[in-house]
């Protein structure tokens, strides 16, 4: 029983493992650029309305572009080639350490998210098909974000290391840690390389390529659980406004912001391992595939108080409001994919994923360039506010959603 129950189960943490390890890779390239950018545009004479506007913009392109990527992704059954695609844009990122010029930045970052819209809803699709019926899917998500958040820890300590060593925090320092991250895209590619070839040659994956696309329709307590998404995205305060508070205000150096940020990337890898064993234990104990949405309630309440502690002058609260960011993030990228494979079928869950990242890369898009107008202004007491209000209204949407949970299969 033993021996039969190792070969079931490997193929599967296999898989989970592979792409663990390439999002690894991904995160040490993009999140350490993530953790400068808003720093380097500032260094460059950019204003604050302009980096949430950019920053924004990337994110609802991020998202939004997801949507389209999803349904080719389940119309084509290519998923492998929307991953190449989309991890290959990865190459834009050390190209940034080439230019000053600002509007080339803009096009750079914007096409890294590109990128990432481009390859998500397919690795999510296949990685949900292969743990859903064998490990469990918050597990496997939860898996899968700790090994990518190790990644995200590593990438900023990159250019921590590289002002630390010179003692410098300027525009070369800048450059030379952007150039360096060549070295990862490469690594990564051949790994993506290897995946594929070891995925298919042991036909771990084999029904993602035959099906065929339906139209059924999605069910209601998916648009009930994509608008309480949005809402709480929409009040969640991003790092491009927190790192541009600390810059601007001169309360901690460069390298201490890249630092603080990858200490939030641990807490994210951490949540993520615990919130979904916790999502998986929930829907067993309630006996439905549902049953794990009950977990989401914490979001709202976490959020609120973010702005309050990431916006203030003390370096304690700056600090405690990084790990809750880190909280939260772990809880956004665990539970918030693992519910769309227990609320959609498997030939809609590309297209599924697809319109729920839209609505949350809407949400980032409109809260990050507010609170980048309104920081421009002077405006922080808005800011908590919006984000008071953003969540409260997610409560209310979660509240119904239980409802439903409650009373009835979606």
């Amino acid at each position: 029983m033993n021996a039969k129950s190792k070969k079931r189960f490997s193929p599967a943490i296999t898989v989970i493992l592979l792409f663990g390890i390439i999002s690894l890779l991904g995160d040490v390239v993009y999140e350490s650029a993530r953790s400068v950018n808003s720093q380097y545009l500032n260094l460059l004479g950019v204003s604050a309305a302009k980096v949430g506007l950019v920053f924004g913009i990337g994110e609802f392109l991020g998202y939004f572009l997801r949507l389209i990527a999803g349904v080719l992704s389940d119309k084509s059954g290519k998923y492998w080639a929307f991953m190449f695609a989309g991890y290959g844009m990865l190459l834009v990122v050390p190209l940034m350490g080439f230019t000053m010029n600002w509007n080339i930045l803009v096009c750079l970052i914007l096409m890294e998210r590109i990128g990432k819209a481009l390859r998500n809803p397919a690795k999510d699709t296949v990685l949900s098909r292969v743990s859903e019926n064998q490990v469990g899917v918050g597990f496997a998500f939860g898996l899968q974000e700790a090994l990518d958040q190790i990644g995200a820890f590593a990438g900023p300590l990159i250019f921590t290391a590289i002002f630390y060593f010179t003692g410098k925090n300027g525009i070369v320092q800048y450059q030379t840690g952007y150039q360096g991250l060549f070295v990862a895209v490469i690594i990564l590619m051949l790994f993506l390389t290897y995946a594929y070839r070891r995925v298919k040659r042991d036909e771990l994956i084999p029904a993602v390529s035959k099906k065929e696309f339906q139209t059924e329709r999605l069910k209601p307590i998916f648009w009930l659980y994509t608008g309480f998404t949005f809402f709480c995205a929409l009040g969640f305060v991003n790092f491009s406004t927190a790192g541009y508070h600390l810059k601007d205000k001169g309360l901690m150096s460069d390298g201490n912001i890249t630092l603080l940020y990858s200490v939030a990337m641990i807490m994210d890898a951490v949540t993520a391992l615990l919130v979904g064993k916790a999502y998986d234990r929930l829907k067993a104990k309630t006996g439905m595939k549902t049953g794990g949405l009950l977990v989401l309630v914490a979001i709202p309440f976490i959020t609120m108080p973010l702005p309050f502690l990431t916006l203030s002058n003390s370096i304690p609260l700056i600090a405690a409001g990084m790990a809750v960011f880190g909280i939260i993030m772990g809880t956004h990228e665990t539970i918030m994919r693992s519910a769309i494979a227990d609320i959609t079928p498997f030939n809609k869950r590309g297209t599924s994923y697809g319109v729920f990242n839209t609505a949350y890369g809407l949400a980032l898009f409109g809260g990050s360039a507010l609170m980048g107008w309104l920081y421009g202004r002077n405006q922080i007491g808005m800011i908590m506010a919006f984000a008071v209000v953003a969540e409260l209204a997610a409560l209310l949407l979660y509240f119904r959603m239980n409802r439903m949970v409650k009373t009835s299969r979606p």
